[in-house]
């Protein structure tokens, strides 16, 4: 049963590209591909690319704003 709740929560993941992450930080795909592979930014490998939960991004922009303030 907890499977599938799970499952349920995962369908409504919505994954973005290195390209999307970087347009939405403004920084450019490298920078993302430097969090990614630092482990500073979740992210699932999908064949030779990645994809990076819209939620591992605000969580990433999230902690970079508190240490800064």
């Amino acid at each position: 049963m907890a499977g599938s709740q799970s499952e349920g929560r995962l369908s409504e993941v919505r994954f973005l590209t290195v390209a999307e992450v970087a347009t939405v930080m403004r920084v450019s795909k490298m920078t993302v591909y430097r969090l990614v592979h630092s482990g500073e930014l979740t992210a699932v490998r999908v064949g030779r690319s990645f994809r990076v939960p819209e939620h591992a991004v605000h969580e990433y922009l999230r902690g970079a704003f508190q240490e800064t303030a």
